[in-house]
């Protein structure tokens, strides 16, 4: 393990290299909705996940076209613990030295991370009973399981200034309001388990480097869709194939060729996020997916109907590109829909705080809600969305890495997806004119 005990949180360099004991500390990733692995904030505009050898070469032999719909690939860092001077464990990046790092491949299947996106502590104040016990890092004496620690004394900034909350399996809230999504922490409490029972043996980790592609968001509102009528990969056992597949018959994969893996949207009455996770997303029916949409779209107050066409529009597009793609298969990848919660029809917004409320009278923003200013439309005029193609750890297509199964023709499992959610949202923009 590399622990240096003279580090102090918050003061690691950018550029820094492990030759003058400098390094990147890696902050949770708030905003992580699904997904398995966890999903660290590098900086600003760049995040990281822990690397599986198919994911980069996928990433690195995307068709240009395809670009526009997936997170730009930024390279690999190497990824250690190092101890901080009150004695906890962080997660720092260095760059990259070929052969220092083993890669994720090079591990037994059930010891490689699961895939996708975070958390770390996040926890800074007054939260629930249960995510108090949630702590930043692990402590430099403690065992294989992440133990109860104390806050740090260190204020690492990474809180979220509009709370999250969780809906229950009863569509009711809980009461309790915390500053990251909570599937961020569940993420990262178990990524830095593995990592921690493994740290006797392996010093480095290689970590990939990624666009944030909610960074330019002011409050993200992101659906994480799993895509198509298949979850596993070609390399599947037998008995994790079989499990993929009940999952996706009991579920809308079956009937949609998609269903929710994770949502959070903000609600301008109460100043909140609200949230749902995996779980929520694979007990729904076709109908119960068309109210998840549905409420992806509402802030509360109103369905953001003006969000329909430039969504729709960025679907068909992908559609379009994908149908192009001839022997590509997208197995286990999600598909992200980001839309900004500051934007309103208006041109108002809450402001970031958590005591901010609405009331809901006629719709409107009261004035001392009001900042007079209006979010960042799109070129168009219109509000600013994307859609993002993510997770590729068992994508394929003919002759990547000798891969022994060739599909013919485009992955029309994820075209049916897509074309199941631009069918729906057509829908409910005719029902809702």
């Amino acid at each position: 393990m590399c622990v240096c005990q003279t580090m102090e949180v918050g003061k690691y360099g950018k550029n820094a290299t492990r030759s003058g004991d400098r390094g990147v500390l890696l902050e949770p990733f708030i905003h992580q909705v699904g997904g398995h692995s966890s999903m660290m904030r590098y900086d600003d505009h760049t995040v990281c996940k822990p690397l599986i050898t198919r994911e980069q070469r996928f990433y690195e032999s995307l068709p240009p076209e395809m670009k526009e719909f997936t997170p730009e690939y930024k390279g690999v860092v190497s990824v250690c613990f190092e101890g901080d001077s009150d004695g906890y464990i962080n997660l720092v990046a260095y760059p990259y030295v070929e052969n220092e790092a083993l890669e994720q491949d090079d591990l037994p299947e059930r010891d490689q991370p699961r895939r996708k996106h975070s958390r770390r502590s996040l926890h800074r104040s007054s939260s629930g009973t249960e995510h108090k016990e949630e702590k930043p890092g692990l402590a430099s004496d403690s065992t294989e399981s992440i133990q109860e620690m104390k806050s740090p004394r260190v204020d690492l900034h990474i809180h979220s200034d509009v709370p999250f909350q969780m809906l229950d399996g009863n569509s009711g809230l809980s009461s309790e309001k915390i500053s990251y999504n909570p599937w961020s922490l569940r993420c990262h409490k178990q990524q830095l388990s593995r990592m921690r029972s493994e740290s006797k043996d392996r010093k480095l980790y290689k970590f990939l480097l990624l666009e944030n592609v909610v960074h330019h968001f002011k409050l993200p509102c992101v659906l994480d869709l799993k895509m198509g009528t298949r979850q596993h990969g070609d390399d599947a056992s037998e008995e994790k194939a079989a499990r993929q597949m009940k999952k996706c018959e009991q579920s809308t994969s079956a009937t949609l060729g998609v269903r929710v893996c994770g949502m959070q949207v903000y609600q301008l009455d109460t100043g909140h996020y609200l949230c749902r996770n995996k779980y929520y997303g694979r007990g729904l029916s076709i109908e119960g997916f068309r109210n998840a949409l549905y409420q992806y779209l509402h802030n509360g107050i109103e369905l953001r109907k003006d969000l329909f066409e430039p969504i729709l529009a960025k679907l068909r597009s992908l559609k379009a590109v994908l149908e192009r793609q001839a022997s590509y298969r997208f197995y286990s990848s999600s598909l992200l829909i980001i839309y900004d919660g500051k934007d309103s029809r208006a041109g108002t917004f809450v402001e970031r705080r958590p005591e901010a409320r609405l009331k809901r009278v006629d719709g409107s923003v009261p004035e001392n809600l009001q900042d007079g200013s209006s979010s960042e439309p799109g070129s168009s005029g219109q509000p600013k969305v994307d859609v993002r193609m993510i997770d590729f750890a068992h994508s394929t297509f003919k002759g990547f890495r000798d891969d022994p199964t060739v599909h013919d023709g485009p992955d029309m499992g994820y075209v049916f997806g897509l074309e199941s959610l631009i069918n729906i949202m057509e829908q409910m923009r005719e029902e809702n004119q």
